[in-house]
């Protein structure tokens, strides 16, 4: 590892390396534990959990794109009380931190799920506000800075001493006003970017090739959308920012430091090889090592803009 310290601090929460796998591109993961002991990762975030089972949607729900994929799942999932029960035990058998991703149509959901999950003792909680807000006549949250703020209240109010991080949706336009309003409503930190919204057609059959029409569009052409987000929001507010959309190698990841992340997460490039989180990492480390810096952490915001 060059002997640099890839060690770092996301809001109270020390990971021994800066990579973190994307909620829903690694399940719980007992598939990727087939391939490698999962304590070499910094931080786990589990797939998306709901209060109760989901089934998702329909398929088809996953199409190619170039450079990338769109998917429309649909968060299916076992629910929250499952995930407790039979998910965080075999997860608890690894040293790397846990975080829970949740999804609710109501603050009242998200209070429930963050207070089970508090009790059940994760390390963080990652509130995912893409959701649509069923009162709000299906607005999802994070395109408003007012529901945002409602959600990440609620949250703060149910997880105890377990700190919140508010998935940021890059559907909107302007991130920063999305990201003052949770930090002021006592976010401890932010993930970004959530999925790009995006659509593919069938030119023959004249039908999108999702069966839900629009899907999330994430991988690795989403990357400069991501890097340009992160380096906003991170001037814009003080809290640390986990950068995720299009990692998948070190080089990208750094980017996304270099841009203001504190540590980094690894979604859609699992799909296409299980062991790229690690090879982000040893690729950071090696970075690191050849500007001579003796901790990674020394990247983040290192950005020097024109």
């Amino acid at each position: 590892m060059h002997n640099v310290d890839l060690s770092v601090t996301l809001a109270g929460m020390t990971m021994k390396n800066p990579v973190v796998v994307a909620s829903g591109t690694f399940g719980f993961g007992r598939e990727y534990g087939e391939f490698y002991d999962l304590s070499e990762l910094g931080g786990i975030c589990a797939k998306g959990l709901t209060l109760h089972r989901r089934e998702g949607n329909p398929g088809p729900r996953i199409a190619e794109t170039p450079m990338g994929i769109l998917n429309s799942v649909g968060l299916q999932n076992p629910g929250v009380d499952a995930f407790i029960a039979t998910e965080l035990p075999f997860l608890r058998q690894y040293d790397v931190k846990v975080i829970a991703n949740i999804s609710g149509n109501s603050p009242e959901e998200y209070g429930v799920m963050c207070e089970k999950l508090a009790e059940a003792g994760v390390d963080m909680i990652e509130v995912n506000i893409s959701c649509p807000n069923v009162k709000a006549g299906g607005l999802a949250y994070g395109t408003r800075p007012e529901l945002a703020a409602e959600v990440t209240e609620v949250a703060k109010a149910h997880a105890g001493q377990v700190p919140v991080m508010v998935k940021l949706s890059p559907n909107v336009t302007d991130i920063t006003e999305i990201a003052r309003a949770v930090e002021g409503a006592g976010a401890d930190a932010l993930s970004l970017i959530n999925t790009l919204r995006g659509m593919r057609i069938d030119v023959n059959t004249r039908r999108p090739i999702l069966k839900m029409n629009t899907g999330g569009m994430s991988g690795p052409a989403v990357l400069p959308v991501a890097v340009r987000m992160v380096w906003e929001v991170s001037n814009a507010v003080k809290i640390p920012v986990l950068g995720m959309g299009g990692v998948s190698k070190g080089e990208d990841a750094a980017q996304m430091m270099l841009a203001g992340a504190t540590a980094v997460a690894v979604g859609t490039a699992c799909f296409a090889d299980p062991y790229a989180p690690l090879k982000v990492r040893d690729g950071l480390a090696e970075i690191a090592a050849r500007q001579g810096l003796s901790a990674v952490s020394e990247l983040t915001g290192g950005v020097k803009p024109w």
